[in-house]
């Protein structure tokens, strides 16, 4: 008894037409869920510098501490606020003799000093009307 009807065996194939439609339509359905990020990252190399130990003639010596001390000229100011720092830019600025140009504020902060309190003395500075404010560095050696 042959239950089978027909001789010949058929082989199976693939339709190619649904299954281009499927990939499309996953292509399409990718491409728009995708979110497309652009990270952007900002490496920063801190510099050193190396110029002479001469100061310029009309400077105000800032310096901060890494435990928030600010010093102004050798008046020394423990945790201050901005306008307590703009007080004492001010009262060095006083100080000296008048000129043409007003002194340049020379910050001189530690390694380990938080940069709110360098920010802090330049918005000082700032309020004190003193514009032109400049960093000191340790030679690259």
């Amino acid at each position: 008894m042959n239950f089978r009807r027909g001789s010949g065996r058929d082989e199976p194939e693939i339709n190619l037409i649904p299954f281009i439609d499927v990939l499309l339509v996953i292509i399409i359905f990718l491409m728009m869920t995708t979110t497309y990020n652009k990270v952007s990252g900002i490496e920063i190399d801190l510099p050193t510098a190396s110029a002479s130990n001469a100061t310029p003639p009309d400077e105000i010596a800032v310096s901060v501490t890494a435990g928030g001390t600010v010093v102004i000229d050798g008046q020394s100011m423990s945790r201050p606020s901005v306008d307590a720092v703009a007080a004492a830019l001010k009262a060095a600025t006083a100080k000296r003799a008048p000129s043409a140009k007003p002194p340049v504020v020379s910050i001189n902060a530690d390694a380990k000093a938080t940069h709110q309190s360098v920010i802090d003395v330049m918005q000082a500075a700032h309020q004190a009307d003193l514009s032109q404010i400049s960093f000191t560095t340790r030679s690259g050696s």
